[in-house]
């Protein structure tokens, strides 16, 4: 079966490594300064000649409260009148960015982002939905997926039917963990009843899809209470769920220095949170996509994958790789082509250019041959678990074995340790690799090397 997971504690512990989460190839950690509004402006003008459908990722920064462990680019503040600026300032952005894209171009998808999206009033979210709708061809026949993320203490059910009516149909609830030591431990109060609330709103209101996240790793956290988060979470039948592996890293994120690293769980424990997580979530009938991600059988994600259409990019796991991502707001990340470009992550700063007409594109990269081909490798083994050497070498004109003469060795290893399948035709990734599929990908990475792997989280 494809969503079939073989857990094997000596290879974990062997092969769980530090290294990217390959939202995209190469990663952020590679962008320079080199790029800039000229740049976007460019790939935009190609986009439009290709006729591109587009995918638009919308970033709201702001938060009322701070969660310890959270390591998004955010403002906390309960100023909800800092909005309007902001909305202002991205607005302008909307109009630059909308004069190089043609109106046949359809809006795909559109995600909300932050953050808090909805710390926005509900007149400021009407007035960015509108303003959007005015520059770019959103779909209104409820055919694209839309989606917003939502935290349940942000939110009610007056809230849900805006968005519904705004023409979002798909909610993403932040969860992370439902006993009340542990939210405590995180500042981050939020009951069953309240993330209840939302989901029942969601499914009265006819959102296509519900996808929860969760967060093994935390401070306080047990097996036996996870185990019981996870029930809980299952219970509320979610069509997607993610089960990320906190990442504590408070040298990088400064609210997390606020954690007490006597209060983690150790290693050990969050193998068993883990893997009893993954067979709750079996059992109950989600599949495993990768990555962290499940998804019941139904879900468009498991279809995809079960079709060979999956792909990924910096929303994740999405059938709309073949998109043109626009990113708006301070941080965004755009995939245009061959060019990834990001945003002033200083919200201050990316208020002023905007405020002198300007676009605050502020780094980037060009993807050069190379590139392309790693990023077509990377890609196919995080989303369908396995390659065909044929497929790589027609798309890009190379001879896979000779390209990648000096990987071979390490290859082996895998294939005898019992990760991959490993043969002329190509590579797949066997039950007991799955979980350390990025472990594979690492080593089809030209950019990484130890300073780099340091800033990334662990595998699992």
């Amino acid at each position: 079966m494809l969503d079939a997971i073989q857990w094997d504690a000596d290879l974990i512990r062997r092969y769980d490594l530090a290294g990217p989460r390959y939202t995209s190839y190469p990663t952020a950690v590679q962008f320079h300064d080199d790029i800039g509004p000229f740049d976007l402006l460019h790939a935009l003008r190609d986009s439009r000649k290709a006729r591109r459908p587009l995918s638009l990722y919308v970033h709201v920064p702001f938060c009322a409260h701070i969660c310890y462990y959270c390591a998004c680019n955010k403002v906390i503040t309960k100023d909800r009148g800092r909005a309007l600026p902001y909305l202002e300032k991205l607005e302008r952005e909307i109009e630059i960015v909308s004069r190089y894209v043609d109106k046949d171009q359809p809006i795909e998808q559109l995600h909300f982002g932050g953050g808090t999206p909805t710390f926005l009033s509900h007149d400021e979210l009407r007035r960015l939905m509108l303003h959007l709708r005015q520059h770019f061809n959103l779909l209104d026949d409820d055919s694209g997926d839309y989606s917003i993320e939502i935290d349940p203490r942000e939110a009610d059910w007056s809230t849900m039917g805006l968005l519904r009516e705004l023409g979002f149909n798909r909610v993403s609830l932040g969860v992370q963990d439902l006993d009340p030591e542990v939210q405590r431990a995180v500042n981050r109060l939020q009951t069953l009843e309240e993330t209840r609330a939302i989901v029942e709103a969601a499914r009265t209101l006819q959102f296509r899809s519900v996808n929860i996240d969760l967060i093994y790793g935390l401070p306080k956290q047990t097996p036996e209470r996870f185990a019981r988060t996870v029930a809980e979470v299952i219970a509320l039948q979610p069509d997607r769920l993610s089960l990320f592996n906190y990442a504590h890293l408070p040298e990088r994120f400064m609210p997390q220095r606020r954690i007490n690293n006597d209060d983690l769980p150790s290693p050990g424990d969050k193998l068993v949170m883990l893997q009893a997580s993954i067979e709750q979530l079996t059992r109950a009938g989600y599949r495993y996509i990768g990555m962290d991600h499940f998804a019941l059988p139904d879900d468009e994600l498991a279809v995809a994958q079960e079709e060979g259409t999956l792909q990924r990019n910096f929303q994740g796991y999405t059938t709309h790789g073949h998109c043109d991502l626009i990113g708006l707001g301070v941080s965004a990340i755009s995939q245009i082509g061959d060019l990834y470009s990001q945003n002033d992550s200083d919200i201050t700063s990316y208020q002023q250019t905007l405020g002198n007409g300007q676009l605050a594109t502020r780094r980037g990269l060009h993807c050069n041959a190379d590139d392309r081909l790693r990023r077509s490798v990377i890609q196919q083994l995080i989303c369908h678990f396995e390659l065909r050497f044929s497929d790589i070498e027609q798309a890009h004109g190379v001879n896979f074995n000779e390209y990648f003469a000096s990987l071979w060795p390490q290859l082996e290893q895998l294939h005898r340790d019992g990760l991959i399948e490993l043969n002329a035709q190509g590579i797949e990734v066997r039950p007991a690799g799955r979980l350390l599929v990025r472990s594979l990908c690492m080593l089809f990475d030209r950019y990484l090397n130890d300073q780099v792997r340091q800033r990334f989280s662990r595998v699992i």
